[in-house]
């Protein structure tokens, strides 16, 4: 079984890859970098190297994509829906990317490292991962990487990995700061 194992960043790659290896054998697997919903730009380069020395690190192998910014790209696939459904075009963006890559190239399955995070969805990336997949005719291998969430934290901290602090869009960001009162206290007062 060959498996094309779809990166969000360094850190879900670093607790993700040992589950999934552990499952399906050393060597089976390859990795692929599509982010388009990734901003701002140093946000986007940050992550990306983090996935890029994370991957050499581990020895995969790194299938070429689409790397160039897509920021028009995800704001266009949006077509104006900026709220929580906007999840499920984001995922459908980076997952069909990944099946579409998967069988040009021989894979068998594809995967995401996205299922590391508690706080992503897994019953709706499951549901869009399984349509990618039969779309493209390939299958959408399902592993809950949340057990090596924490681990990813301590390998991200060993190897100087970039850690982000927001899922990556510029709505998730806007989301985690504008919750966060601790460090941005309410600026709206009178002057």
């Amino acid at each position: 079984m060959s498996i094309l194992l779809h990166c969000c960043c360094g850190p879900c790659l670093s607790g993700s890859y040992p589950i999934l290896e552990a499952e399906v054998g050393k060597g089976n697997t390859s990795v692929f970098w599509e982010n388009p919903n990734i901003h701002p730009f140093v946000e986007y380069y940050q992550r990306m190297a983090s996935f890029i020395k994370m991957a050499q690190i581990y020895e995969l192998p790194i299938v070429k994509g689409y790397v160039e910014y897509g920021l028009t790209r995800y704001m266009q696939a949006l077509e104006g829906h900026f709220g929580q459904e906007r999840c499920e075009v984001c995922y459908r963006l980076r997952l069909e990317a990944t099946a579409k890559k998967a069988k040009e190239k021989g894979f068998d399955e594809i995967s995401t490292t996205l299922l590391i995070s508690p706080y992503q969805n897994h019953e709706l990336l499951k549901k869009v991962g399984n349509e990618a997949a039969e779309k493209y005719n390939v299958k959408f291998h399902y592993t809950d990487f949340r057990p090596g969430f924490r681990e990813s934290h301590d390998l991200s901290r060993k190897y100087e990995l970039y850690r982000q602090k927001y899922c990556g869009c510029i709505f998730s960001e806007y989301d985690r700061y504008m919750n966060d009162k601790k460090h941005f206290p309410d600026l709206w007062c009178e002057f």
